[in-house]
């Protein structure tokens, strides 16, 4: 089995060689190198591209995630694919630019998926990292709770659920400055997608998980119950009664799941009530 997709420039760049063979060839810092994937920083043509090669995980891992009630990530195939889904979403993500797959045996396949380097962002994070010292406008406020939860309820009405849905992982665009971000001109980008699933709809688990790691990462950034609220409202596209009567049981256990998740990071128990409290 070989799947190849190049676009420009590497369909001039590589044409008449081996892709498998280039990409292994491509110089540059190595940002990452763990579980058969290796991702590197590569300047070609005045540019900035990252490279990622799967080269492997091997039976021991499929193995136990399998144990462990997942699928294991064994190819690119899953943050390529990811990535077009949030495409036809219009959800803005990384550019590909080329992607191979080949071989049949899921142990030992090999792939790669090359995208074009996001400039001028800022992980969402760090963004936020002083709001509890230094809390931001208010319309700032709501409109980035407003837009993520958005973004939220497409990714998952979509059937994408990423399974490492943090802050981190939402880039701010500060082209214009960081200064100048205000709620008039927010774009965030949604990246590291090599976990994501798809599938015609999220299972409740996954939709659990992934709210329940947005509201982990966010915990000690100064945010309100009000600001909870507006999350939720904007989530479920509902009015927050509605939400309160018909969704108890989905807070709850996200709520769990976040305590969870906040309890292994830092051994102590969050700071403030989730909504359903």
């Amino acid at each position: 089995m070989e799947r190849l997709v190049l676009y420009p420039p590497f369909d001039q760049w590589w044409a008449g060689r081996d892709p498998f063979a280039e990409v292994q060839a491509m110089a540059g810092e190595t940002v990452r190198n763990k579980e058969g994937r290796e991702t590197r920083r590569c300047v070609l043509g005045g540019e900035v591209f990252y490279r990622k090669v799967h080269s492997g995980v091997g039976w021991a891992e499929i193995f136990k995630n399998l144990l462990q009630g997942r699928m294991a990530v064994v190819d690119a195939s899953n943050e390529w694919h990811a990535i077009r889904r949030l495409g036809e979403l219009g959800i803005p993500t990384l550019e590909p630019r080329a992607y191979g797959l080949r071989g049949i045996n899921p142990a030992a396949r090999k792939s790669f998926l090359i995208t074009r380097e996001l400039t001028s962002t800022l992980s969402t994070a760090v963004f936020t990292e002083n709001w509890r010292q230094e809390p931001p406008d208010y319309r700032l406020r709501v409109a980035m709770i407003r837009r993520i939860a958005e973004i939220a309820r497409t990714l998952h009405a979509g059937g994408v659920n990423h399974r490492d849905l943090y802050l981190c992982h939402f880039l701010l665009d500060i082209s214009a400055g960081r200064d100048a971000v205000s709620a008039d001109n927010l774009r965030f980008y949604v990246v590291d997608l090599h976990r994501a699933q798809l599938r015609g709809r999220v299972p409740r688990r996954w939709l659990v998980k992934d709210v329940a790691s947005l509201y982990f990462s966010a915990l000690d950034i100064g945010l309100t119950r009000r600001d909870v609220l507006r999350f939720l409202r904007s989530y479920f596209g509902l009015p927050l009664k509605t939400v309160v009567r018909t969704k108890s049981d989905l807070l709850r256990a996200v709520e769990r799941k976040a305590r969870k998740l906040y309890r292994r990071d830092f051994n102590r128990e969050p700071v403030f009530p989730i909504a359903s409290q």
